[in-house]
């Protein structure tokens, strides 16, 4: 069964695998890459961005010697900045040490590589014969097989993990681990598999005892919590206050503007500042919290006193600043209903 198994995906692979500019390379870096970004992004997003970085930093070296801050600037829009951050990292280490690690452990030691990313790059790049065990991977084995141990308990990764290098054909590791990923993106996908032009259809487990849709099984455990934030466009001729987010929190290294979380209004709104309220109530979605962030415009004829944090920069260079997602609607919003004195300068 193993045998047959194994063969099967390589052959489906053959014909249904996806053409992905990363997959016509041995180069570890282009690799890598791909799979850092490929972390919680669909590939139709993550390709763009794979791309650009390519054209930006061609080489690991190149990344090494960018700054933080251009990193996460062209970054910006991915989310889950920590990758980023450390992807900038792991680049150094590679440049320091003077070549791409070869081995399993020496690719597991580069800031936010795991071990599913290390097998990817290890099979990809050098063929070396270690099974990817991702959420397609659970998918699949956990159907086929009719597994129903919970996939985010230990005993369910440790099943898993070894029935997947069980499975895996020591001379075609890439091929098999990308046939596996691709199966169960296109073929064996969560919601609506394509079970009647399957290839293992006529042993598979789930689809004989009518479980597809309870397997694989997940233990729910997220608690998800609500965080109020209200922001504060400062505008004192033609310059805004921003801060760089603090470690230890959402967003680190990213900037965004005056902040209060569920407090009141600052001490430097008083009769000399025109405060607009631009959005209230914007939600953005986050893996372990919902936001709900309010905005504000306040205007004032002179700069008030602010954190040590906060710095002054002028509106027209905002754009080289990299901030998350929510900032950039937020500042989105305060230029469609108050633009800036560079914006109205355009009309004119």
């Amino acid at each position: 069964m193993t045998n047959g198994f194994a063969t099967t995906i390589l052959k489906w692979f053959a014909a249904n695998g996806r053409e992905l500019p990363w997959r016509d390379t041995r180069d570890p870096y282009a690799i890598w890459l791909s799979e850092i970004i490929l972390q919680q992004t669909r590939i139709q997003q993550g390709q763009a961005y794979w791309e650009r970085f390519m054209r930006r930093w061609p080489t690991v070296g190149d990344l090494a010697r960018a700054t933080e801050d251009e990193v996460l600037r062209e970054w910006q829009g991915l989310g889950y900045y920590s990758r980023a951050r450390n992807l900038h990292k792991a680049a150094r280490q590679i440049a320091e040490a003077g070549q791409f690690p070869q081995t399993l452990e020496g690719i597991r030691q580069l800031k936010g590589v795991g071990d599913y990313t290390a097998a990817a790059i290890g099979s990809f790049a050098f063929g070396l014969p270690a099974a990817v065990v991702d959420g397609n991977v659970y998918r699949v084995l956990a159907r086929y097989f009719g597994i129903g141990t919970p996939i985010n308990t230990t005993e369910g990764k440790k099943t898993f993990t070894a029935l997947a290098q069980e499975l895996l054909p020591q001379n075609e590791a890439a091929a098999y681990n990308q046939g596996m990923m691709d199966f169960g993106a296109l073929q064996c996908t969560p919601q609506s598999p394509k079970c009647a032009t399957c290839p293992l259809a006529e042993t598979c487990s789930a689809l004989r005892e009518g479980r597809t849709g309870e397997l694989p099984v997940k233990l729910r455990k997220l608690t998800v919590k609500t965080r109020h934030l209200r922001y504060f466009y400062l505008r004192c001729n033609g310059e805004t206050a921003i801060r760089r987010r603090p470690a230890g929190d959402i967003w680190q290294g990213l900037w965004e503007p005056f902040l209060t979380e569920d407090e009141g209004l600052p001490d430097w709104v008083d009769d000399n500042c025109r405060l607009t309220l631009i959005a209230e109530s914007v939600k953005h979605v986050l893996t372990h919290r919902i936001l709900m962030a309010d905005c504000y415009l306040a205007e004032v004829s002179s700069k008030p006193q602010l954190p040590d944090d906060y710095i002054w920069v002028g509106e027209s260079n905002l754009q080289q600043y990299a901030i998350p997602r929510l900032v950039e609607i937020l500042f989105e919003k305060v230029g469609q209903a108050c633009p800036g004195p560079a914006k109205e300068s355009e009309k004119d």
